[in-house]
């Protein structure tokens, strides 16, 4: 089985795929850790600060595939990363879409309003963010609008963390 977990930057990606991990014992892959890893090797001209879209387009090709081989191997993985396209469905068979569970996580402005102190505190939780000056309150506002308004345009499965940040999945 593949777990995807995906959504706006700081919506707790990272940490819910750590979670996972310790409760299924299955591995999980951090797609900003092959991001950095191609852009570290100089397999790519891409850099930390190109475009998402850009980044997205590089790096889905390659988890796509990792995806494959993981369910053609009987295996189960988790992968957390921004960089999954919200049409990613279209790019697998049947045979494949059985075996992937994706989530998109969000959070709504009222919550991001309420909680934004706690939002730039958990940033580092489990990767370091040095120098995060993205991370201010009208960024994270509007990084998970767009989130929201795609994955409701793409009819994806979305989490919209609203009340109380708590998500918890059942594998």
């Amino acid at each position: 089985m593949i777990v995807l977990i995906t959504g706006a930057s700081h919506t707790g990606k990272t940490a819910l795929a750590q979670k996972l991990l310790e409760e299924y014992k299955y591995p999980y892959l951090s797609i900003d850790y092959l991001k950095m890893g191609l852009i570290r090797s100089g397999n790519t001209e891409l850099t930390p600060l190109s475009n998402d879209t850009d980044l997205t387009a590089y790096l889905w090709p390659i988890v796509r595939e990792i995806i494959k081989t993981v369910i053609e191997n009987n295996q189960n993985l988790i992968i957390e990363g921004c960089y999954v396209p919200f049409d990613w469905s279209n790019d697998f068979d049947e045979e494949y879409l059985k075996d992937i569970k994706y989530y998109c996580l969000v959070m709504s402005e009222k919550y991001i309003r309420k909680h934004f102190s706690d939002i730039q505190k958990y940033g580092n939780i489990i990767e370091k963010r040095p120098n995060d000056e993205w991370c201010t309150l009208e960024n994270v506002i509007e990084d998970n609008r767009q989130v929201l308004k795609l994955a409701q345009l793409h009819n994806v499965n979305y989490v919209l963390i609203d009340d109380h940040y708590e998500i918890s999945l059942s594998l």
